[in-house]
């Protein structure tokens, strides 16, 4: 039996079919304010059964031009000025993710 190992490289994704492990994630939503910014991500994986299933994660960095090399930089150190732009971005991405969740279990049709 021939094994087949397939790897995309994309950006955030991939995929190994000989271990029956699927990682694919895609940009769902981002929040910025100046150099901070946390993004939602979804996620797809196998689960025991074999089943793919979809989970949401979110990430978060401070963005900056590196004096030295002239180059765009990531980072998660913080300065104390910094730190109520990371609260804004983060809560944004928790109020949009529990919102959503919340609103997509909580429909309920009036059938009077």
């Amino acid at each position: 039996m021939e094994k087949i190992d397939k790897v995309n490289t994309s950006v955030n994704t991939k995929i190994k079919i000989e271990q029956k492990t699927i990682e694919k994630s895609n940009l769902v939503k981002k929040f910025s304010t100046g150099a901070i910014s946390a993004c939602v991500w979804l996620n797809e994986s196998l689960n025991q059964s074999g089943e793919i299933i979809e989970y949401k994660t979110v990430s978060f960095d401070k963005r900056y031009l590196d004096k030295n090399t002239k180059e765009w930089k990531s980072t998660n150190t913080l300065r104390i000025s910094d730190l109520p732009k990371a609260v804004l971005v983060l809560s944004k991405a928790y109020e949009y993710l529990t919102l959503r969740e919340d609103l997509n279990a909580t429909i309920v049709h009036d059938s009077e």
